[in-house]
Order: C-alpha cells, then structure tokens, then sequence
C-alpha cells in the first residue's frame, strides 16, 4: 500500500513537473509573440505618424526599444518566478516518498497568484484591446480596454460568442477569413468594427495570431488599436488631396512617381495618375540642375520652399511652377521618399512680367521726361518725387520726400504756391499753372514753371496733389539774351552803315594826313599834322569798334590755350597793374584742354576785362588785389576775374553789356568794350557772366567750350602798317589802277602811290575800270569792295574769268569787316584785303611785299 501510495505520489509529481514545464514553454511562447505582435503592430499603426514627424524618426525608434525592454524585464521577472517554482517542484519531486510541508504549498501559492496578477495587469493596462478567441468566436481572454469598447464587464465578455457584441464584421466574413489566417499563420489589416450596444462604427487596425496544437487551430489571439480619428483624418486628407488645385507628388529620391493628386495629372497634362506614374519625374524637368539643387537642399536641411523650377507638359509646353517639399527618412537618416506640392504661376509670371514692364516702362518714361514729377498727400508733403530732380536742384530724390512742398522755395513766391495748393485741394480749380524760384544745392536760384492737378483716390475724393515741373531759367536767360540780340542786331545794323559812311572820310583824312606829315618843312605844321593824324586814328578805332560790336568776326580760328591767352593780356597790362599797386593771383591747373578760337580776338577780351578791373580797384582804393581762376567744368573752360573794387551796383548790372553804356566820365571811355567782349564770346560758342556784391568786389566768368577738332590758321586779312617810308625802288615803275567811287580816296591814294615812282590811273565804277583793263595793262588793282553797280567782288571775278594766272595783282579795299570764309576763299584766288581807314604808308608796305621780285628757283 505504502509503495502504491509512493508510486502514485511519483507519478504525480512527474505528471505536474511535465504539465509546469509544458506551461513555461506556452509562457514564453505566448510572451514571445505577444512581444512581437506588440513591437510589429505599434510599428505599423505608427508609421504614418513616424513618417510625418521625419525630422525626429530616431526619438520614436528610442521610445520603442524602451517599451520592449520594459516588456522583457517583466519577462525576465516572470521566468525568475517561475525559476523558483521549478526548483519547488523539484525539492518536492525529490521528497516524493513525503508528503509536502504546508510551508512548501504556501509559497507555491504565492508564486502562482503573484504571476497571475502581474500578467494580467500588463495587459490591462495596455491601450490595445487584446483577447483570444476560440475557433467558434467565443471570447476566451479578454483585456479591460477591450471590455470599454464594447461596453460590457469583462465577466460577461468571457465566454459569450463575440458575434453578441458587435454587428460588423458578421460571423459568415469572419468564418470565411480563418482559413487563411490557419495557413499564414498571423493576419494584419484594418477592420471596421460597429458595436451593437452603442451603434458606433469604429475603425481597428488589427493583428491575428493562429494558436495551434498538433497542426489543429485551437484558437485566435490578437490585438486591436482604435484608429477611429485617425481614419477620419485621413478621409478628409484624401479629399483634400483629391480636391486640392495645388499638385502634390510623392516620388523616390530616383524619381519614381509613387503617388500624385489629380491636380497634378492635369498640370502635367495627363489623363489619368497611372499614366503619369509610368514616367520618371526627372523627364519634365527642362533643366535637371534645379532638381538635383532642391534634392540636396531638402537632403541637407530636411524641406524646400518655394523654389521655382522649369516643367515641361506632356504636349511639349512649358510650365513655370514654384516648388515646396519635404525629405523623408528611414530610423537611419537616409532618404527613402519625397514629397511636396506644386504651383503653376506661370500665369502668375506673366502677369507679373508684364506688371514689371508696364512699371519698367512708367519709370523710364517719367526718368526721361524733360520735367520732374511730383505727388504731395492733403499735408503738402512730397511722397514721390522723380529721379530727374537729381539734375534740375542738384539734391537726391530721397532728400525730398516727407519735406513740404515750397520749403526751398524763394519767400517772395511761396504764397502763390500755397494759394495754388489749396484751391487744387479743394476742388475751385481743375488746374493750376506757376512760375517760382527755387534754391539749387550749390546755391543758386533756378527758375521752375510748374503745372499741377488734384489726385483722387480709389473713392474719387481729392488725395493729393500731382504736379511737373520744368526749369526754365536757361530759356528765360535765353529770352533776355534774344530780346538784347534783337535790340543789338538793330542798333549794329545802323552801326555798320555809320562806320562804313565814316571810313571813307577817315581814309582820306588819314591819307592827307599822311602826306602833309611828309611835306610839313617846320616843327610847328608837323606837330599840328601829329595832332590830325593821333585823333583820326581815334576815330578810326571807335569806327573799329563799331563795325566789331555789329558783326564780331573771328579772323582765324585754331587751337589755343587759355592760361597762354590769359598771362598775354597780363603780359600787357603787367605796367599798368604794377603802377596802380594791384597784385594779381592766377591759379592755373595743369593740362587743361585747348579751346578753338582767335587768339587776338580772345586776348583783347581778356585785356579789356582786366582792365576794367583796375580801373574799379584804382577807383575806390590805391591799391587792390585781382584773383584769376582757370577751371574746367562741364566740357567748358572757365576764366573767373575777382576783383575787391566796389562791385556793380544791383542797378545797372543787367545794363552793362548795352552799347555805350558806361560808368566813366566823358571821353573816358565809349561804353562798347564789355559788349565786343560779349559779342567776341558768343562768336566763339562761350558766354561771359558778372556776380558782384559791394563786400567782395565783382566776378566776371568768361566760359568758353573746349575744342572739338583740328582747326588750320585762317589767313589773316593784310595788316595796316605805321611805317612811314617804303622803297620808292620796289614801287618805282610799276602801274596801279585805283577803282573807288570816292573821289577824296582816289586822289589821296593816287597822289600817295606816285610820289613813290608808281603810275597809277582812277576809276569811279568797275564798268569804267573794265574799260581801262581793256585798254591797258596793271600791275595791281586797288578796288572798293561796295561799288554802285558791278561790286568789287564781281569785278575780281569777271577779271579772273578772263586773264586768269596773267591777270593783275588785286587788292580790295573796304570799311566792311568780312568773314573769314570770304577773306580766306579771296586769298586762295590771289586776292588780299585791306580794311580801311588806312594809311598810304600802309598801303605802299602792302603793295612793295606784293610787287617784290621773288627769288629765282634753283635747279
């Protein structure tokens, strides 16, 4: 009895030690999968979230491995309890003969109900549904989350078919899909699951595992995570996707199109999405930089935006579209997927080119308007002014706006202007017109004519003001200078008639004078005749003047320089300064560029301005200081004379330059000295400018333009000579006709020429000179330019026509003062002229250099 009670005792511990080993084996099966349906499912329900949250797919992976070391710690504790139930089981299978001590069934019980618990509240605690269901569908094992979803105790779930609980899926679906799950061995998917009791539909993604006993299916366990929110997400993000204008692409770092809107089918001309996907993403690129350039930015820094890219359609059209993306990354930082969306604006682009050129075009056009622009708001401040104000007051755009309008206008004009400002601002008138002085940034008044109109807004109410103003301070000057042309053009047309009435007489009188100086045989006829002759010569140089004021005439142009011109005219008037104890500063820079002009005509500008300088400065004080300046300025050439005399007065400072205007006493001076000098300026392209001022004395510019090309000497007319005797051997013997119609002039040079051996006949007209010319033969001809009848001119010229290279030597003479063309064209013909009043003597040198034997060529 004993050894059956022992036997049996064996057999039934052996039989428990089996079944606790067969139960630790299941334990850690059962923990085995579960730990990787857990670490499996939680990677797949999370992907998209990991996916969305690509900048940080490494803190996830980290929480993940987390949870499944807390798993296999409570694993480790687990099988430590079951260590020591083992070893229990052994001291007992070991004392089997004994019966086990009531101390050894305690600690077996604790052991057992402590593992119990802790297993059952780690899957309570989870926020999965976890269960086991029998092949029928009856709920074998269930969690507490579970049991809320359904919304009955857990007691009630265990046991009861699952089909109970919920309507969908129904059991003929569910009986249709273990077969496969039997053959797979697990199943993953996404259920939709509508609980009876409270008639939700809810959406699980789910996970089943077949449990199996010698190849039978003994059952179904798995687990359920409720993804409700997040399938309602992602229906609203997929008609979103679908409804977007906007195209949305996701493609691989190589290309491949793995999914796009419809927008995008359409932007890039397709039908369908599956016809877009059969082509590489690449292809419509036109230029392939830009995508490998937005590739690696978004590689780089995680996301583009906004980056304008080049597309071309399918149809072969171009596409301009701005692209944004983002880069997505496996757990270990490579690029597996891109995606982002696309913009067409090439519309957009164009309108925006087609903005830009109107606006382009607007700007340029007002940039090159003559007059500057400006627009004020209801305060009379300038927001907008036009670059063209740089060039009209000298200041930048940007220094005017926020000023007032007028703030840099004269005081005298600014209540017309703010009277024009108001009535535009309160609509009494449409239009408004003015004329104001406005300080430049070097200091100067400019005179601006201004038009101005009321600017509306968006809801036709008067905003602003808008106003263009143009400088017309040249073109009044211009005005002024035309009106003082005017009144001197008249005034030198009488002129040239009184000078050339007046030259004949001179020439006789000088002529006379002449010869009665060479015949006087006492001291006292001889003084009396010095005293003819002196004021006749004064009279023929107010008769020079005369004829220089009516028509400035440049003698010879060629290539000078000023600061060589300027110590000439000082040069000559060193004695007259250094008497008057004035001190004269010339600053001259070096390499200033030539002007072209007559150097004589210049020179005598010159003289006449320094003189007139010290004669102011002798005037108020005994001695003084004039400050010459030489500059370039503008493609000019500047000559400032400052002087620190008394200045002219603010009265008489426009009247200066007016023919026999003068400050000096009578027979000081004829007033026309300023006035060649203006009409010698303007003859040479330049102008002169005066700025006085009774502190520091009075400026004269004389600006002059700067030379442009190579100008040849001009010949020079023949100059009068003062010698007094010629060669009567040079003379002696050759003839003379002498053609005038002034019967003083032909008798003095008549007498003149033979008292030095030379025959010489009169003619009063070219028709009885031609008659002479028929008849005899000249030397020379000496004939008046203006002759009644046939001129002189074409007296030379029927003369030429006829005898050519034998024709006689021909000299005009005559009171005009030619052109230099003319008198340059007459010397190419052999002609030469002598301009009158002149002296017999003069003419006797003229003629003995014409009449001189040339010497013989050799060889």
């Amino acid at each position: 009895m004993s050894n059956d009670l022992s036997k049996n005792s064996q057999e039934r511990v052996s039989h428990e030690w089996e079944r606790l080993e067969h139960a630790e084996r299941a334990l850690w099966r059962n923990s085995l999968l579960l730990l990787v349906a857990l670490a499996v499912g939680l990677a797949l329900a999370s992907w998209q979230a990991i996916e969305a949250t690509a900048p940080r797919p490494k803190t996830l992976s980290i929480g993940l491995v987390v949870l499944v070391v807390l798993f296999g710690v409570y694993v480790w504790k687990k099988k430590s309890e079951l260590d020591d139930l083992r070893a229990l089981l052994r001291d007992l299978h070991q004392a089997a003969l004994s019966p086990p001590t009531e101390a050894q069934f305690e600690k077996l019980l604790q052991i057992v109900s402590r593992s119990q618990h802790g297993y059952r509240e780690l899957i309570d605690n989870l926020d999965h549904a976890v269960f086991t269901l029998a092949p029928d569908g009856v709920v074998r094992v269930a969690n507490r989350y579970m049991a809320q979803l359904l919304g009955v105790p857990i007691p009630d779930l265990i046991g009861h078919p699952f089909e109970e609980f919920v309507s969908e899926p129904e059991r003929a679906a569910a009986e249709r899909a273990l077969p496969r799950i039997a053959v797979l061995g697990s199943w993953t998917g996404r259920i939709l699951v509508r609980v009876k009791k409270t008639g939700e539909r809810r959406y699980f993604d789910c996970r089943f595992q077949s449990v199996q006993a010698d190849g039978q299916l003994t059952g179904i366990s798995g687990w359920a995570r409720d993804i409700t929110a997040q399938h309602e997400s992602e229906i609203r993000f997929q008609d979103l996707f679908e409804s977007l204008r906007e195209g949305i692409f996701f493609t691989t770092p190589e290309g491949e199109i793995l999914d796009a809107n419809p927008a995008m089918v359409r932007m890039l001309g397709f039908e369908t999405k599956e016809e877009l996907k059969a082509h590489n993403f690449r292809e419509f690129y036109l230029d392939s930089a830009q995508r490998d350039a937005i590739v690696n930015e978004m590689r780089e820094t995680g996301s583009a935006q906004d980056r304008k890219i080049d597309l071309r359609r399918k149809d072969g059209t171009h596409i301009q579209c701005l692209a944004s993306g983002f880069a997505i990354c496996d757990t270990f930082g490579r690029l597996v997927r891109l995606q982002g969306t696309l913009v067409d604006v090439t519309e957009r682009f164009e309108i925006k080119k087609r903005l830009h050129q109107e606006q382009e075009f607007v700007r340029r056009l007002i940039a090159s308007f003559p007059d500057l622009i400006g627009v004020f708001d209801r305060e009379r401040q300038f927001t907008y002014i036009s670059p063209r104000v740089q060039e009209v007051l000298g200041s930048p755009p940007e220094e005017f706006i926020g000023e007032e309008f007028g703030a840099r206008a004269h005081p005298d004009d600014r209540p017309r202007l703010a009277a024009m400002f108001d009535h535009l601002m309160t609509g009494e008138a449409p239009y408004a017109q003015v004329e104001y002085r406005v300080r430049h940034a070097d200091g100067d008044w400019r005179t601006l004519r201004a038009s101005a109109g009321p600017l509306f807004d968006a809801e036709g109410k008067i905003s602003g003001v808008v106003a263009s103003a143009r400088d017309v301070t040249e073109s009044k000057q211009f005005e002024r200078q035309l009106a003082q042309k005017e009144k001197f053009t008249s005034m030198g047309q009488m002129m040239a008639g009184a000078a050339h009435e007046l030259n004949n007489p001179l020439t006789a009188i000088l002529g006379v004078s002449d010869l009665l100086r060479e015949r006087a045989t006492d001291d006292a006829t001889r003084r009396h005749v010095g005293i003819v002759l002196q004021q006749a010569r004064r009279a023929a140089g107010i008769v020079q003047n005369l004829l220089a004021f009516s028509r400035p005439t440049v003698l010879g142009r060629s290539k000078v320089e000023l600061d060589e011109l300027v110590r000439r005219a000082l040069q000559n008037q060193e004695a007259s300064l250094r008497q008057k104890n004035i001190t004269v500063h010339l600053d001259s820079p070096e390499n200033l560029p030539p002007i072209e002009g007559d150097a004589k005509l210049l020179t005598q500008v010159f003289m006449n301005i320094i003189t007139n300088a010290e004669q102011a400065i002798s005037s108020a004080r005994d001695h003084g200081n004039l400050r010459i300046s030489l500059s370039l300025a503008a493609g000019n050439l500047v000559a400032s004379f400052s002087d620190d005399g008394p200045g002219v007065a603010p009265a008489i400072t426009d009247k200066i330059f007016d023919p026999f205007f003068t400050t000096k006493r009578p027979g000081g001076g004829t007033g026309l000295g300023l006035t060649i000098c203006l009409a010698v300026a303007k003859e040479h392209g330049g102008r002169i400018e005066v700025q006085s001022s009774p502190a520091t004395g009075a400026t004269f510019r004389v600006v002059l333009p700067v030379a442009s090309f190579d100008s040849p000497e001009a010949p020079r007319p023949a100059a009068a000579s003062s010698a007094s005797s010629v060669p009567s051997a040079v003379l002696s013997g050759h003839s003379a006709l002498i053609v005038d119609d002034e019967d003083s002039i032909r008798e003095i040079v008549q007498e003149g020429l033979s008292a030095r051996g030379m025959k010489v006949e009169g003619a009063a007209s070219a028709e009885e000179a031609l008659s002479h010319l028929a008849a005899h033969s000249y030397d020379v001809v000496l004939c008046d330019f203006n002759l009644p009848g046939l001129n002189g001119e074409q007296l030379f010229e029927q003369l030429h026509a006829r005898a050519g290279s034998s024709a006689p030597r021909f000299v005009f003479m005559t009171g005009d003062m030619l052109d230099s063309t003319i008198i340059a064209a007459f010397g190419e013909k052999g002609a030469q002229v002598l301009q009158k009043p002149f002296h017999v003597a003069a003419l006797a040198t003229l003629l003995s250099e014409l009449l001189q034997p040339q010497p013989a060529k050799v060889g």
